[in-house]
């Protein structure tokens, strides 16, 4: 591989940027979207078409320190039904305005921690979203596991209930990591919960992990990496730890003296790639991992790979409905984000409308941008021929090929393309598209 100037690393190397994972960032989002907009936006939608849901469980047992996701900590299990509650008379708001025939073609359960909830509930829950969302045929219907909070009970509702995929946190198993960051959870533990999975015909694992944390080094990030190599999963998640304790207070615990520069962060970063790939997984855009034979991978191979806020997805929905405390949804006209707080979510859902409280209403200009930073993070290259306004996208790849002269190439015909070895410093080469001033402090570290 040509060998990449080394002052664009160092120029990468102390920088803040989005993720991406929307376009404009959640930054951006204001209140003149409302209630009344998530309505007509709602009623918008094609009759019969497709469409994808994600369901928030927002509690956890325990506050892990290094996350930075809406949760809220609880030893108890009073406060669930009560959520599945407020749940379901949601679920029945957003239906009643959705056109005849909609049906869900992925479903995701996220958190917090879905699978702290009994199986009784898990049971009511799946079982609400099928009567008000009907699944399309072949539908995704996916889980975020915590191993630590998975019984044989829970296990068995998750395969009553259909779900296809499980995305299973390990983060780090070094115990001097696992302590670090407030969560303990053995490689055993890890393991069972896959082979319990696997039992019952949940074959599809996805494994997430994280670079950059404390007391992390490289020989213990590669033990990581080869124990979870052994679980054998179909797709593994690899990201850069985000230290925004101005964002999400519980990593004040994370001590910055104990956390990898950004020098090492890269170095882990890479070193880790290439362990992953040689055990035959293909990369996915800038931290994903998957089997050859895995949809993402197929999905990634053809062009038509995406990206919403679970990260790199084979989902091709135009809409995207969130349900539950802080959840966001993405609409053809824009993001709708519900009330961050349970209780101030459950007051809104209790006036019997939808607790919409922000979000963006996007103008054309930002569905163009945004569909170009998804092929730039998708595919590395943008290509103006392929987009409705060309001449725009070619102004935009010539200034961002200036701009990162040396990690790019532009072709006479304006197509921009990411140089393998500069693929670290794309979400720094995607803020290039960006048109809203961002400020750098708000987003975690670019590598």
């Amino acid at each position: 591989m040509t060998q990449l100037d080394p002052q664009l690393t160092e120029r990468a190397l102390a920088a803040r940027a989005p993720r991406y994972t929307s376009y404009p960032p959640a930054t951006q989002f204001g209140p003149t979207v409302g209630p009344d907009t998530m309505l007509d936006w709602l009623s918008q939608i094609a009759p019969g078409s497709s469409v994808s849901l994600y369901v928030h469980i927002p509690f956890c047992r325990r506050l892990c320190w290094f996350c930075a996701c809406r949760t809220q900590g609880t030893l108890s299990e009073a406060p669930l039904a009560p959520y599945v509650d407020a749940l379901v008379a949601e679920a029945g708001i957003i239906a009643a305005a959705l056109p005849q025939g909609v049906r869900v073609s992925h479903l995701h359960l996220g958190g917090g921690t879905p699978t702290f909830l009994p199986p009784d509930l898990l049971r009511r829950l799946f079982g609400m979203l099928d009567a008000h969302f009907p699944r399309a045929p072949g539908a995704e219907i996916s889980v975020e596991v915590d191993p630590t909070e998975l019984d044989d009970a829970r296990l068995d509702a998750l395969a009553e209930a259909g779900v296809t995929r499980a995305s299973l946190g390990v983060q780090d198993f070094e115990p001097a990591v696992q302590k670090a960051i407030g969560r303990p959870q053995s490689f055993e533990q890890t393991r069972d919960a896959t082979l319990g999975l696997r039992q019952r015909g949940i074959d599809a694992i996805n494994l997430d992990l994280l670079y950059g944390l404390p007391n992390q080094t490289q020989a213990s990030l590669q033990r990581t990496l080869d124990m979870a190599l052994s679980l054998e999963p179909d797709r593994i998640a690899l990201y850069g730890y985000a230290h925004v304790p101005w964002a999400s207070k519980r990593q004040v615990m994370i001590r910055e003296d104990d956390l990898p520069d950004g020098r090492e962060r890269l170095e882990m970063s890479q070193r880790a790639a290439t362990r992953i790939k040689a055990a035959g997984f293909s990369a996915i855009g800038i931290d994903h991992f998957a089997k050859p034979d895995d949809t993402m991978a197929i999905a990634a191979h053809a062009g038509v790979l995406h990206r919403n806020f679970q990260g790199y997805t084979t989902d091709s929905a135009k809409t995207l409905i969130g349900l539950g405390a802080s959840s966001i949804s993405r609409l053809p006209q824009g993001y709708a984000q519900n009330a961050p707080a349970t209780a101030a979510w459950k007051a809104r859902i209790e006036t019997g409308r939808p607790a919409t409280v922000r979000g963006h209403a996007d103008s054309g200009e930002d569905r163009l941008r945004s569909a170009v930073i998804e092929r730039l993070l998708c595919d590395f290259r943008v290509i103006p021929a392929l987009f409705a306004d060309r001449e725009a996208v070619a102004e935009w790849t010539a200034r961002a090929a200036a701009a990162w002269e040396g990690a790019v190439t532009l072709s006479a015909e304006g197509a921009l393309e990411i140089k393998p070895e500069a693929r670290h410093l794309a979400r720094m080469i995607a803020m290039e598209f960006d048109a809203y001033a961002i400020s750098a402090q708000r987003h975690s570290a670019a590598i």
